[in-house]
């Protein structure tokens, strides 16, 4: 524990003191040390560098490292026992199982140690310190991620047990899980006693959570609020609507977005720099294209600590190196998007006249702006339904259900899928969870039909040019459906947004 402890010191004395160029050198050098060290001890991995023809010896530089053949679940994973893609062959050892979803087919069972974990209490322990450096208030952590054999929610757990442990932090932990009502119960009878909230949950589960806090008029008022998203990208407009919600002091400090994976744990935070960079370019359509590419699709933009691990982008696509009882040498984790240092970062957003320094001083985040590199990251291609030969993306939708109308009788959450009518003509199907106790009046559906359009040729030429050629043709079938219904928002699991 000793030991941990000074690293932890390390660490945070790193994250404050540390240029971009440092953090550039520790990426090259952690990731040749664990390619080397892979393919000598890592049987699998050794077989496939083998079949590849590749003589690790002759990868001496990242311009080698770069010419690695990338790893998958299909060519690397799925090919090998489950023993040989551990260290030294050997599977029996203090292991954490964890499964994926199994969304793209049979689920893949992953093997982590419990340094993932303390990897993980390092990005909490950072964000629950932000605001509270002179005093830590008392707080209540109520972990509302799915608690089976996912990773979120048994990750956030350790890690918070972790840190609370080591800081002898007054923190306490509950676990509820994804069940809704055991939530309410518990911000109604134990938070009364802290100080401090800290919700941790998938983005569309906790809007739920803190619409059912008001409704049964529970006062959040006079707690300080913290929430870690994890799962999905989140919108500055649910942002400021959850800050709102909450009456949290400040959303910089106060809410974090977890990109984490089955396969590493949490590997990077969209933290106070990030939300501060979305912010100041929001609007700003040619700097988005110029750091996100031209693609009008709002990312999860978040810091990674390359002593964890470390991101390629390799033709949009997401490469990780990282290490844990199982490790992974340029992992296509199926993600879209791309990577960019700090000092890219600084000098993009000054060719724009912006200075991401003084604008961090001006509002009071010079002590948490960190000069790590950026992963932005895109939802993946197969959450979102075609039209017309058009990609629709359910962030192009949701941004129109915050309106202060739509709230009034919706909860936020929909599915979305592809149809054809009887003459085989393509439309979209909105299916639009009400409410509890909701019956919207009988324009409603036409309003928020519109809202919807509007924010879909806002968001993309292409459907304005369906729109023109097609008229009311290209609008989407609006279907609401009651609170938690079955068919398409059964409570205790994850929301599909989209149905194939």
């Amino acid at each position: 524990m000793k030991k941990n402890l000074l690293t932890v010191k390390r660490i945070f004395y790193l994250l404050k003191t540390r240029e971009s160029s440092y953090w550039q050198r520790k990426q090259i050098h952690h990731s040749l040390d664990l390619f080397q060290k892979s393919a000598k001890r890592i049987p699998a991995y050794k077989s496939f560098l083998k079949k590849n023809k590749i003589n690790p010896d002759k990868i001496k530089t990242w311009k080698d490292f770069e010419t690695l053949p990338k790893i998958n679940k299909k060519n690397y994973l799925t090919q090998f026992p489950l023993n040989e893609l551990c260290w030294d062959g050997k599977l029996f050892s203090q292991n954490i199982f964890t499964s994926t979803s199994g969304s793209t087919g049979r689920p893949f069972y992953f093997i982590r140690n419990q340094e993932v974990d303390w990897r993980c209490s390092i990005f909490i322990e950072d964000f629950i310190r932000a605001g509270n450096e002179k005093d830590m208030p008392t707080t209540l952590c109520i972990v509302c991620f799915g608690m089976g054999v996912w990773i979120g929610g048994l990750i956030t757990y350790k890690a918070l047990e972790q840190l609370a442990i080591r800081n002898n932090f007054p923190l306490s932990i509950i676990t509820p899980g994804i069940n809704k009502q055991e939530i309410i119960n518990i911000l109604k009878e134990i938070s009364p006693y802290y100080d401090q909230i800290l919700l941790a949950g998938y983005p569309p589960f906790i809007k739920d959570v803190i619409d059912e806090a008001e409704a049964q008029n529970i006062n959040l008022k006079d707690k300080k609020i913290k929430i870690k998203f994890a799962a999905e990208a989140i919108s500055e407009g649910l942002r400021d609507y959850i800050a709102k919600k909450t009456h949290m002091s400040n959303f910089y400090l106060d809410t974090i977005n977890v990109y984490g994976s089955a396969e590493i744990g949490a590997m990077a935070v969209e933290n106070a720099t990030c939300i501060l960079i979305k912010r100041l370019i929001n609007g700003n359509e040619e700097l988005f294209r110029e750091i996100f590419s031209p693609i009008n699709r709002v990312p999860t933009l978040a810091q990674y600590n390359p002593y964890f691990v470390n991101f390629e982008s390799n033709e949009g696509n997401i490469l990780f190196t990282g290490d844990s009882r199982l490790p992974l040498i340029r992992y296509a984790i199926g993600d879209r998007g791309g990577v960019m240092n700090f000092d890219e970062m600084i000098l993009k957003l000054k060719l724009h006249g912006i200075d991401l320094i003084k604008e961090a001083k001006g509002m009071g985040l010079s002590d948490y702006i960190y000069r790590l590199p950026f992963v932005y990251v895109y939802e993946r291609d197969d959450l979102s339904t075609s039209f017309y030969g058009l990609w629709i993306y359910p962030e192009w939708i949701r941004s129109a259900l915050l309106s202060p109308i739509a709230q009034q009788y919706l909860t936020g959450k929909f599915t979305m899928t592809t149809r054809y009518d009887a003459r085989h003509n393509q439309f979209i199907e909105l299916n639009i969870e009400l409410k509890k106790g909701k019956v919207p009046i009988r324009s409603f559906t036409k309003l928020i039909q519109k809202k919807i359009v509007i924010s879909l040729q806002d968001s993309s030429s292409e459907y304005t040019e369906i729109v023109n050629h097609f008229k009311e043709r290209a609008y989407p079938i609006i279907k609401f459906w009651s609170y938690e219904d079955l068919m398409h928002f059964k409570p205790g699991i994850k929301q599909k947004w989209v149905k194939k």
